[in-house]
C-alpha cells in the first residue's frame, strides 16, 4: 500500500525550424549539379527547397558566355516562375512550400558559348544536370521504457495492483500532452543478487507515444504537425524520467523512512526511442544514406 501511495504522491510534478538535407552544397547553401550523375535532395514538407544551381561546381568557377537555362519538372513540362517555383536570372531553382506532389526528377539544360578570340567563332556547349527531389518528414517519436520494482512475492494480487496504479499514474502525468502509455506488461522474476538469496522482482515494460486518433488536436492546425507531437513526446519522456528519479531520491536519500516491500529499484529505468513513419512515407538507409533517419516518399 505504501508503494501505491508513493506513486500517487508525485502526480503533482509537471515538468524547434525545418531544414533540408542534400548531397552537394556550397557554403552559401546552393546545390550544384553533377555531370552524368543525379543529385539527390531531401526537402522537409512545407518548407522551401535549397537553390538548385544549373551548373556544376567546377564550371561555376569559370566564365560562361550567354548562358541560358531550361528547367523541366517531374511532369516533364518546362518550369516557369509561379508562387511555388522561383527561377532566378542565373538559372537557380527554388521550390517553395514543398509538397509530396512536387517530388520527382528536376532536369536543367545549360547552354552557353565558347568564343575564339582570334576569329570570334562561336561554339554552343550544352550540359544537362539531374536533381531528384524527395519530400520527407520527421518520424513520429515514441519511447520504449522499462523499470524494475522489488516484490514481496511472485504470486498474489499485489503485483497486479501496483502495475495498474503505476500505469494510471503515468497516464495522468502525461495526459495533457496528448500522450499515453501503451503496450504495458510486467513479469515477475527471481533474481540472485551477490551475497543474497533469490529476490522477487517485477520487470515492467511500456511504450510512451501520442494518441493516434488525437494527434491532430495537439498541432493547433500546424502544417508540420510531427514537430509539435514529437515535442510533446519528448516532454512526456522527461516527465516520466524525472518521476522515477524522484522515486529513487525519496527512498535512497531519506534515511528516516523504511523501504516498503514493493519499491522502485534505483538505476533500473531504461528507455530507447522508437521511430515510425506515417502512411505513404518510409525509410531506406541503403538508397538514402544522406537522409537515413528521414521518413521520405520514395515511391516515385
Amino acid at each position: 500500500m505504501r508503494a501505491w501511495l508513493l506513486v500517487s504522491a508525485v502526480l503533482w510534478y509537471l515538468t524547434r525550424v525545418g531544414w533540408q538535407r542534400f548531397s552537394e552544397f556550397s557554403e552559401k547553401g546552393f546545390v550544384y549539379g553533377t555531370p552524368k550523375s543525379t543529385v539527390k535532395i531531401y526537402v522537409e514538407l512545407h518548407h522551401n527547397s535549397p537553390f538548385l544551381v544549373c551548373m556544376d561546381l567546377s564550371l561555376a568557377k569559370k566564365e560562361t558566355v550567354d548562358p541560358t537555362y531550361l528547367w523541366i519538372g517531374p511532369n516533364e513540362k518546362p518550369l516557369t516562375g509561379s508562387y511555388q517555383i522561383n527561377i532566378t536570372q542565373t538559372g537557380k531553382l527554388m521550390v517553395k512550400d514543398f509538397l509530396e506532389s512536387l517530388s520527382g526528377l528536376y532536369t536543367c539544360t545549360l547552354s552557353y558559348k565558347i568564343i575564339k578570340s582570334q576569329t570570334q567563332e562561336e561554339k554552343i556547349i550544352t550540359q544537362t544536370y539531374d536533381f531528384m527531389m524527395f519530400a520527407y518528414q520527421e518520424p513520429d517519436y515514441s519511447y520504449q521504457m522499462a523499470v524494475r520494482f522489488t516484490a514481496k512475492s511472485c504470486v498474489g494480487r499485489y503485483n497486479e495492483l501496483l502495475f495498474r496504479v503505476l500505469k494510471k499514474t503515468l497516464d495522468n502525468l502525461i495526459s495533457d500532452l496528448s500522450c499515453h502509455v501503451t503496450e504495458p506488461s510486467y513479469k515477475c522474476h527471481f533474481v540472485k543478487l551477490p551475497k543474497h538469496g533469490l529476490v522477487p522482482e517485477l520487470f515492467i515494460a511500456f511504450q510512451v507515444s501520442t494518441f493516434a486518433p488525437q494527434w491532430k488536436s495537439a498541432c493547433n492546425d500546424a502544417v508540420d504537425c510531427e514537430d509539435n507531437t514529437n515535442y510533446n513526446v519528448l516532454q512526456a519522456r522527461d516527465r516520466i524520467e524525472e518521476f522515477f528519479r524522484s522515486q529513487a531520491y525519496v527512498f535512497y536519500h531519506n534515511t528516516n523512512k523504511t523501504l516498503p516491500a514493493m519499491h522502485f529499484m534505483d538505476h533500473s529505468f531504461q528507455m530507447a526511442r522508437m521511430d515510425s513513419c506515417r502512411a505513404g512515407f518510409g525509410k531506406n538507409e541503403g538508397l538514402h544514406s544522406n537522409c537515413a533517419t528521414c521518413c521520405g516518399n520514395y515511391k516515385i
